[in-house]
């Protein structure tokens, strides 16, 4: 689950983070009464849930209330990445002397949550991860232990030299820590975290990702969610017992078990396809499971053909073609799909998808190189 900025903002505040005024605008009416009587420059900002806002036009800077308003009516409306502004923060701009990155993940080659700070803030990570890692410091955290102070200011002083900024630093790094424990995070950054010329260290910009299995314990966070049109689905999937992930292809897939729903993403990657999603129905045979599934598939507009890929265990190859069965009564579609069944009472299975004209296959591979052929078609 993602936030806004201006939500991360507020969780960074309720726990002592040095964060700069804003006001929440949703019209260029409210904008306008947040900069009435300004005296101040303010930073007109887009709250979407995507990266590179500034590269695409989605902050401004205003020094007089009609450049604000002006600055609103020009990113309320725009479309970054696919995603349109419906609202924006007004906040207190501030002099930057300069800029750092400050994030935790977790990490799990090191297994356990990492610290990573950086002078290179203000850009997106990915991009110094790819281009200058060295500039990336990583120091992983000790679950037993915490972010200990010494640990702190020893990275705090990877960015800074003087002391009392060190002190600065370090309190952020550890108050962002316990942030990232305490609401059950996958990640928690500020960039840029920057230097003022009064030497002031402040979280201008926040980012926070939350573990989706961890929502049953975090009321506060999960009422926060505003769910796209994807992650919808994916709620509506998990609602069904089931595991659906959007992904950026055109093959549905559907499959019963994580490590098939891999084995076979991974078989349309080799053969030149591109999986279209993350569709796991697990152990059950009940029928109404294949329905909802399609039904989630075949709403994806990219989907252009479907592989279905059951290996029958204690789920039932013909329970699934009965309810394969059942759901192209009622949806009706048009989008090819190839099916492999295998395993327990595969051959019943098949028997029954004979008489529907679907195309069936024996393996894995001859599925994936038919579901690639139909897809082009």
């Amino acid at each position: 689950m993602k936030i806004h900025e201006y939500q991360a903002r507020e969780i960074f505040k309720k726990y002592g983070l040095p964060v700069p005024n804003h006001v929440l605008c949703h019209s260029v009416a409210e904008v306008k009464e947040a900069v009435k009587n300004l005296d101040r420059l303010v930073v007109v900002k887009a709250q979407v849930l995507v990266g590179g806002r500034g590269k695409a036009g989605g902050v401004k800077l205003a020094k007089t209330e009609a450049a604000a308003v002006a600055a609103a009516g020009q990113i309320l409306g725009m479309d970054i990445k696919g995603c349109q502004v419906e609202k924006v923060i007004v906040a207190d701009a501030v002099d930057i002397e300069k800029e750092y990155y400050v994030g935790l993940i977790n990490d799990r080659n090191a297994k356990s949550v990492t610290l990573m700070v950086s002078a290179e803030g203000g850009v997106e990570i990915e991009e110094v991860a790819q281009t200058n890692p060295e500039l990336i410091h990583r120091f992983p955290i000790n679950p037993q232990t915490g972010l200990l102070d010494f640990q702190a200011r020893d990275m705090a002083m990877k960015l800074f030299d003087d002391m009392k900024l060190v002190r600065q630093a370090a309190d952020i790094f550890q108050k962002l820590y316990r942030i990232f424990i305490e609401t059950d995070s996958t990640l928690a950054e500020i960039n840029p975290m920057v230097l003022t010329p009064d030497k002031q260290i402040l979280a201008i910009d926040g980012k926070m990702n939350f573990d989706d299995n961890a929502l049953y314990r975090q009321p506060e966070i999960l009422a926060m969610r505003e769910a796209d049109e994807d992650e919808l689905k994916e709620i509506d999937a998990k609602e069904k017992g089931l595991s659906y992930i959007k992904l950026d292809g055109n093959i549905g897939c559907m499959v019963n078990g994580a490590g098939l729903a891999m084995a076979t993403m991974d078989m349309i990657k080799l053969y030149g396809g591109n999986p279209a999603n993350f569709l796991d129905i697990g152990g059950s045979s009940n029928p109404q499971k294949v329905v909802d599934a399609m039904n989630i598939l075949l709403s994806d507009k990219n989907v252009q053909a479907v592989m279905i890929n059951i290996f029958g265990g204690i789920t039932r190859c013909d329970d699934v073609a009965r309810g394969l069965i059942e759901a192209l009564d009622t949806i009706k579609t048009d989008i090819p799909i190839v099916v492999r069944l295998s395993g327990t009472n595969a051959e019943e299975g098949l028997a029954l998808l004979e008489q529907t004209g679907l195309p069936t296959v024996s393996t894995m591979s001859e599925a994936a190189k038919k579901a690639i052929e139909l897809s082009k078609r």
